[in-house]
């Protein structure tokens, strides 16, 4: 197939695609009925119809239209119906409460509303706040539901002239999670995705006879361009699944022969513990054996040996999987060794929401542990001397945040550079390295910063830990009022917490071993406050650690 270039126009593209895969699997979902799923001729009736209809209605070019629906394969016919209409799609996060999602739909002001049965009521609330929202449409519902139209039971769509636009129109405003007060909306313009589905579909050999497994949720840029559009351009099917229980998806592998993932660290750290698990439950023997194999692959290249040294658990995967693209967070580079070592590649990338998302990645020709890989081709980086913070220059850089010119000035230089706000090196082999967070750095009293994301890599290297966060807890009294101490807020294992009962005990245990670990450190970036708890620390729907919610929690 032809690799998509820049200068295409996206709606013929995707006709295009459609004509050579009409009767490929496009996209699949598993239901209490079976499995359900939709050909790439299937996706385009249905996107059409939408299309058709949201167009008969009045959407003309710019008008917003917001989808409001957990990742399904309708989400994605929504999504291309919103295109051919000339709208601008708002993906919405399932996981926002009322009051955030109506923070967001009145900077936007959306006309339709497309919604999957499930989150009717909040959109039924949302339309009695927002006047600008003038039509809800069902985009899983066969016709149960009368009140509302559903895209089951539109009408086919004629033969109609759908509207193209310019490259730099906005294709997606995309919000981020837990937007509330000032609403911070992403524009991103069809140049963005184009150049972002060109670059990452050139990265990885997948195609026609590849299967995607998808966990991701559809409003997050990094599942849309990539987990979607990118690995849909190539001819793969994806399919979708409602849970991310390992014992729930390896099923899934088995069934429809997955050969890839688009995930984040957490979802590869709770794979490597399910594993490790089914290997606790074997015989010694059986253990033993490998540990022995597991110490031998660190010395082995050769990935056919290692699926051989480990066909068991290539067995669980169904064994055709290849792989994971890790983004949206750090990832452990133990976790990652542990994949790489029964012979699963994880390339590890690195992107933000304003660069359409993605910068870099590590890929099968460029791959390098510990690191989040090259740039894309068409995608320029550079080190700030002063700051050491990631600078990005590209065609993958956003239009700016919607309505907010001044914010958006805050984040680019003069001559075009999307300040990452990400502290990196970038090594003689233009591997790129993320330091730290400069928002997240903490400033001591004598001046000294320590950025939390070195002194966690330190800390999860115990065994004891299920999550750790660093974060900046500020004095309120004393000679050092005003100033920072670095705070540990552990959350230790499972096992742990129920070998030691009493919160004192576990409280006793966590801080002698972050003592320990702290010996690899300068005294300065030494917690010196340690909070220990049971529960789970909060997360965004990409399962990023919300450390303003952490603070918080550390002042109660």
């Amino acid at each position: 197939m032809d690799k998509i270039t820049p200068d295409k126009n996206v709606l013929l593209f995707m006709e295009k695609r459609t004509k050579e895969l009409e009767d490929s699997i496009a996209l699949g979902i598993r239901s209490h009925l079976g499995w359900k799923e939709l050909t790439f001729k299937g996706v385009s009736i249905l996107s059409k119809s939408l299309a058709n209809y949201l167009m008969e209605f009045g959407i003309d070019r710019g008008d917003k239209v917001a989808i409001l629906s957990e990742s399904m394969p309708e989400w994605g016919a929504a999504l291309f119906a919103s295109v051919l209409s000339g709208a601008t799609t708002i993906p919405l996060d399932i996981k926002l409460t009322t009051y955030e999602l109506t923070s967001i739909l009145s900077d936007c002001q959306p006309r339709v509303m497309l919604v999957s049965s499930s989150f009717l009521d909040t959109a039924e609330k949302l339309k009695e706040k927002i006047p600008s929202i003038e039509k809800i449409v069902l985009i899983d519902d066969k016709g149960a539901n009368t009140n509302y139209p559903s895209i089951y039971t539109l009408a086919d769509a004629p033969e109609r002239k759908w509207r193209h636009r310019s490259g730099k129109s906005t294709a997606f405003i995309i919000y981020t999670s837990g937007t509330t007060g000032n609403p911070k909306g992403v524009e991103i313009s069809f140049k963005n995705v184009i150049s972002q589905v060109e670059a990452v579909s050139s990265c990885f050999d997948l195609g026609p006879n590849d299967n995607l497994l998808s966990i991701l949720p559809m409003n997050h840029l990094f599942e849309l361009t990539v987990g979607f559009l990118s690995f849909l351009s190539l001819g793969t099917s994806i399919y979708y699944s409602k849970s991310l229980n390992p014992k729930d998806l390896f099923p899934i592998f088995v069934s429809k022969k997955i050969t890839f993932m688009v995930v984040v660290p957490a979802f590869l750290k709770l794979l490597k513990n399910s594993i490790e698990a089914e290997i606790h439950k074997m015989s010694k023997f059986r253990q033993l054996r490998f540990k022995v194999f597991y110490a031998l692959a660190q010395f082995i290249n050769s990935k056919t040996i290692k699926r051989l040294m480990f066909r068991d658990i290539h067995k669980k995967f169904g064994g055709h999987f290849k792989g994971f693209i890790s983004g949206g967070a750090p990832l452990d580079i133990n976790v990652g060794m542990f994949f790489e070592n029964i012979g699963l590649k994880v390339y590890e990338g690195y992107g933000l929401s304003e660069a359409s998302p993605v910068v870099a990645v590590n890929t099968e020709k460029n791959h390098k542990m510990g690191t989040v890989g090259k740039p894309l081709f068409n995608v320029q980086v550079k080190i700030d001397p002063q700051t050491e913070e990631l600078l990005v220059k590209g065609e993958n850089v956003m239009k700016g945040y919607y309505n907010r010119p001044e914010m958006t000035q805050s984040v680019m230089t003069s001559d075009g550079w999307l300040r990452t706000g990400d502290k990196a090196d970038i090594d003689k082999d233009g591997f790129i390295k993320i330091t730290g967070r400069l928002k997240n750095m903490i400033v001591l009293s004598g001046g000294k910063k320590v950025f939390p994301e070195e002194v966690e890599s330190v800390l999860e290297q115990s065994t004891m830990f299920q999550e750790v966060c660093v974060v900046g807890v500020k004095r309120e009294n004393g000679q050092k009022d005003g100033c920072e101490d670095v705070c540990a807020v552990i959350v230790p294992k499972k096992d742990i917490c129920e070998k030691y009962p009493e919160d004192k005990d576990l409280e006793k245990a966590v801080k002698a071993e972050v003592k320990v670990l702290s010996q690899q450190l300068s005294h300065f970036k030494r917690p010196n406050n340690i909070v220990v708890r049971r529960e789970v620390l909060p997360r965004t729907a990409t399962s990023k650690i919300k450390r303003k919610e952490v603070v918080a929690l550390v002042k109660c």
